[in-house]
């Protein structure tokens, strides 16, 4: 009987390691993100992200000059079926400022969908559920329904507090579970 416990164990260790996906993982990914800053609309936001062997930097400076306010970082992902997970986790080191977490269903899409999250001073594993991102167009929520759970093609990180600011955080690993 106990042989048996111990099995069970194992089994479901092996199952909760394997129905995770990893999204991005700076020690095995050296591909650097694409910037996006209001400088698409005439703002001097000054966004950059610097990939290292244990980490992804993305740092830079928000202006509220000429109309400005944000920067964000967008990890494009070819396609992929998320229908079988149900959180998204991050491991990542902030400056203790809030910042949205993006993901896109479709890169045609001109809305995402978002959460708001504060990210420490400290390395921590930040756990959200898909089911709580909504769609947001240009900082609006829309009257639609929340992240479907079907496809993602995209994620990205934004920052957009309504100050000028200088920013910092750094992402060790994305995943979903």
């Amino acid at each position: 009987m106990k042989n048996w416990y111990i099995g069970m164990i194992s089994l479901s260790l092996m199952v909760s390691i394997s129905s995770q996906k990893v999204l991005y993982n700076a020690s095995l990914t050296q591909e650097s993100w694409n910037i996006v800053d209001d400088v698409v609309m005439g703002g001097r936001s000054d966004g950059h992200f610097e990939d290292t062997e244990t980490f992804g930097h993305f740092y830079g400076k928000v202006s509220l000059e000429n109309n400005g306010g944000f920067s964000s970082a967008r990890w494009p992902i070819a396609s992929l079926n998320v229908m079988e997970y149900k959180h998204i986790v991050l491991k990542v080191k902030g400056d203790g400022k809030r910042y949205q977490l993006r993901l896109k269903s479709s890169i045609r899409d001109a809305h995402a969908y978002i959460q708001y999250l504060t990210i420490p001073e400290d390395w921590v594993e930040i756990r959200l559920p898909l089911k709580d991102f909504y769609p947001s167009f240009r900082g609006r929520k829309l009257s639609m329904p929340n992240f479907p759970q079907k496809n993602l093609e995209e994620l990205g990180v934004l920052i957009a507090n309504k100050k000028a600011e200088s920013f910092s955080i750094k992402i060790k690993k994305i995943w979903l579970e």
